[in-house]
């Protein structure tokens, strides 16, 4: 009955709490020219983001219908059903634990036009630490990688989670910042030798100061 109830009713509650929260955030997304101009001419990307801002930039799943790699964990239950209510499309594995499948499921997504989301220091760290699986995925699929990340004027922490995940409080300002995409020449050596991680993830860490000093202005 309790794993019942934990599959059929905690994954409503924690939707529809999330909405509640949503709808009073003050909620603004800083595109770059790069990523408006794919949207327009309905091109698809790849958003690169940390662990710790999933909450925070869920309703991007919603904006954008996007797919996004979720473990087959309890908690991946989870957000898959969030990911599902959003609009978007689950691909169930990680980098860890049945991630060929998810990423092939991710490729064939976005070979159809799909756009996709994914954490890249997951997905049980070390934090901040960019894994190569973003860089296959973009190198098989054509698609350009977007740094994304986001701050919050408030929020709960989690404490005890190993990548600091953060949710906005109640009316709550929250900027979104995606930054130009991350053009290389993506080679299997490159990859496999993971010498491109660290650029990605000063992609990404720019695009967290960006959010934070848009923040500190009001």
């Amino acid at each position: 009955m309790k794993k019942w109830l934990r599959r059929a009713v905690l994954p409503r509650l924690i939707y529809w709490f999330y909405q509640l929260h949503f709808v009073t955030w003050k909620f603004n997304i800083h595109e770059h020219e790069e990523l408006v101009h794919r949207i327009k001419t309905n091109q698809g990307f790849i958003l690169a983001h940390w662990h710790g801002d999933e909450l925070c930039l869920l309703h991007c799943i919603k904006k954008y219908r996007l797919a996004s790699m979720v473990s087959k964990s309890s908690d991946g239950e989870l957000m898959a059903y969030m990911v599902n209510k959003l609009g978007g499309y689950p691909a169930r594995g990680s980098s860890s634990r049945s991630g060929s499948s998810a990423l092939k499921e991710l490729i064939r997504l976005c070979k159809k036009g799909r756009s996709t989301s994914i954490a890249v220091d997951g997905p049980k760290g070390p934090i901040y630490e960019v894994k190569p699986g973003v860089l296959e995925l973009s190198r098989l699929s054509g698609l350009p990688i977007f740094p994304i990340s986001c701050a919050t004027s408030s929020a709960f922490h989690f404490k005890k989670s190993w990548n600091k995940t953060y949710l906005p409080k109640l009316f709550a300002k929250v900027e979104v910042v995606v930054g130009p995409s991350f053009s290389v020449e993506l080679s299997k050596e490159a990859i496999r030798n993971q010498s491109l991680c660290p650029t990605l993830a000063d992609h990404i860490n720019f695009a967290k100061q960006q959010a934070l000093s848009l923040i500190a202005k009001n």
